[in-house]
Order: C-alpha cells, then sequence, then structure tokens
C-alpha cells in the first residue's frame, strides 16, 4: 500500500523531471503527506499538462458523501479497470503524483520500524494515479477535487518491508498514461506493469513519523535500528 510519501522539490525542479506546462497552486514542501491532505498532481485537459492540488482519497462521482475519500487512497492494480470506485476514471481521468519518498512499516505489530524508500539515484518520481471530481456539495461550482495511488506486489527490492508497494512509472510512460484519449484497457495495463521503476533503495528513519504533525528535513533522515 501507500499511506505516508514525501514531496520536497520545488516547482522549478519538478518541471526539469515532469511535462508540466500550468501550475494551477504553489508546492510547499511537506516531509509527512497524509491521507485526506491536498497534494500536487498532474494531469492532462486540453492537450495541456495541469498541476493542481487534489485531496488525497478518490471520492467516486457517484458517491453520497466525501467522507468514503478516507477509504480510497490506494487503488490496487489487479482490479482498477473493474473496481466500480475507479473504472471511469482509469478510462479517463489518470495522474501523476510527483514524489521524492514513501514511507512504509517493517516488523510486528507494536514494534513497527518506518522506512524511507527513494528511487536508488534520488530523483523524484511519479506514482501512477487517478483523479474525480465531486459536485453534490453545497456549491457545486466548486467541486471537490480527489485522487487515489495505484498499488502494485512489491518487487524484491521491497518486499522485505512490505508486501505492497505504489506503482511508479517510468518517464517514458507519461505522455501515454496521461493522454485522456488513451482508453484502451490493455496498454494502459501493460504500462503500470511492464512501464514501472521496480529498484529501490530503502533506510530506517525515527519513529516520529508516526506523528503526522511532525513535518520536517529530519523524518527522512537514517536512523540505527
Amino acid at each position: 500500500m501507500c499511506g505516508r510519501f514525501t514531496l520536497f522539490d520545488g516547482l522549478e525542479i519538478l518541471k526539469k523531471h515532469f511535462p508540466i506546462d500550468q501550475a494551477a497552486s504553489e508546492i510547499t514542501p511537506n516531509y509527512n503527506v497524509a491521507p485526506t491532505q491536498e497534494i500536487p498532481i498532474l494531469f492532462q485537459a486540453e492537450s495541456k499538462h495541469i498541476l493542481d492540488k487534489y485531496h488525497w482519497g478518490l471520492v467516486p462521482f457517484w458517491a453520497d458523501d466525501i467522507k468514503v475519500g478516507s477509504r480510497m487512497i490506494n487503488a490496487r492494480v489487479e482490479t482498477v479497470e473493474t473496481k466500480p470506485a475507479f473504472r471511469n476514471a482509469f478510462k479517463k481521468r489518470r495522474c501523476l503524483v510527483p514524489a521524492n519518498g514513501f514511507y512504509e512499516w517493517q516488523g510486528k505489530k507494536g514494534q513497527k520500524q518506518p522506512m524511507y524508500l527513494t528511487r536508488t539515484d534520488r530523483k523524484p518520481f511519479a506514482f501512477a494515479g487517478l483523479w474525480e471530481t465531486w459536485d453534490k456539495s453545497a456549491n457545486p461550482d466548486d467541486p471537490y477535487k480527489s485522487c487515489t495511488i495505484i498499488t502494485t506486489m512489491s518487487s524484491e527490492s521491497v518486499r522485505h518491508i512490505h508486501t505492497r508497494m505504489p506503482v511508479i512509472l517510468k518517464p517514458d510512460a507519461y505522455s501515454s498514461w496521461l493522454d485522456p484519449g488513451n482508453q484502451d484497457i490493455k496498454n494502459l495495463k501493460d504500462i503500470l506493469i511492464n512501464g514501472i521503476i521496480t529498484e529501490l533503495a530503502s533506510h530506517p528513519v525515527s519513529k516520529r513519523v508516526n506523528n503526522v504533525e511532525n513535518n520536517d528535513p529530519a523524518n527522512i533522515e537514517p536512523v540505527g535500528q
């Protein structure tokens, strides 16, 4: 799964790694991104790649209440094209979720050690995601914007920490993934299986990350186990 991550690179750095044509919001460094927070995502609209903030936890357009979003922070690659909450977004509303790294917890309940995982070259990367808008609020002109991160079975470099991991796309898969005109389910599933980064680096970090209020660079510093 993916329940916490980091994004601390600024917009100018992100523009060097992602095809950003327009940024609709500021990027604030976050060393402890948690569900329901607003997070930057990159999506395509009218041939432009737009970076904007969406709530983490997808609320399907047909939902009766935004509270369901807290249970929709992840979508499993195995069922993303068939599960009612995600299947329409999978066809037409896909996004990238920029990140510098993510956290996962290793060990027995009550003794879990937080681990921080990154690309081996420490460059920013993108989770494969989906986005949605929900306009059943009191103000339909200001719809609730939300997203989810797709997960898959862990690769060899992550398996000793957790059985699942977020789907991290290779840069050459960005264009096809973001294109809303690409509705070929077979092609999209192939991207999620073969167009991904699987080799990651990891190290233990302080348990201070367990508290979402701790949000600073100390969260990702290595510690002894």
